[in-house]
This record gives structure tokens, sequence and C-alpha cells, in this order.
């Protein structure tokens, strides 16, 4: 094969390899966030409100770069699980406030382990895991620029 047909190979596709390690690095999060009565989109609402609370719909989807009609039905689960309230801002009517209900603080206690529960079964250390995230970002951005730029 000529260079060129081998770049065609399934195995060199940088999409294909992103996709791969997403799904598997997420399913892997699952039996670490049952206890937790979380999905992993969940959780990451809730990193995202343990950081500061409350937020606004569009922080929070602004933060982890979802549309307001992934992120309602998100919200609307995490509320029914007791973790958060969603109320209209006190600064703006337009803006639906979410916060952390005493419950949701709480989870943030029991959350404390995923994090290294999770390095363990991936088998990374905290440089290896700060570079993976560097390059992540440095991906993301890219491709962003590139969206930008069409």
């Amino acid at each position: 094969m000529s260079a060129t047909e081998n770049d065609l190979l399934l195995e060199r596709q940088l999409c294909f390899g992103l996709s791969v390690a997403s799904r598997s690095v997420i399913a892997a999060y699952k039996p670490v966030l049952a206890p937790l009565s979380l999905t992993h989109p969940q959780y990451l609402v809730m990193l995202t409100l343990w950081e500061a609370a409350p937020r606004t719909v569009k922080d929070i989807g602004a933060t982890l770069m979802l549309e307001s009609a992934t992120l309602s039905p998100l919200l609307k689960r995490l509320e029914a699980l007791g973790y958060i309230s969603r109320q209209r801002s006190t600064a703006d009517e337009r803006a639906l406030a979410i916060d952390l209900t005493p419950a949701g603080a709480a989870l943030r206690q029991k959350a404390l382990t995923v994090p290294g529960t999770m390095m363990e079964r991936l088998g990374l250390n905290p440089e290896r895991a700060r570079a993976l995230h560097t390059s992540m970002l440095a991906l993301i951005s890219a491709a962003h620029q590139t969206l930008a730029d069409n």
C-alpha cells in the first residue's frame, strides 16, 4: 500500500481512536458512579456545581460545552434525585439558577474517591493524566478554531 492508502486505515484515524477511547472511559466510570446514582453526564454537571453554585443553565452549558436541550433532561433528573434545585434567577428572571441541595452538597464527599479510583482503573498516574488532559485541551481548541474558521 502507498502512504496515501495507509492513511485511510481505520487504525490510523484520529477520530476512531478518540471515539473508542471516549466510549471506553465513560463505560469505565459507570460502575464507579453507580453508588452515587449518577450517570457520567450527571457527574459532570455535579462537578461544575461543586466548583461554584448557584450557576445558570447557560453557564453550566458553556462550561460543559453542552446545548441547553441536552442539559435540561440532565438537570431534571438531578432534581428528581434531590441533588439540585432549579429556580428563576433573582438577578435575571429569564435565567434559570441551578443550586445544590444539602443532599447534592453532601454527595461531594462521597465523590472524592472517584478521581483516584478512575486513575487506578485506567492505569494512570497524576503526571500521565495531566499530559493526556493537556493533549485533549489542545485538540479541543484546534477543533473549535477549525469550526470558527469555517
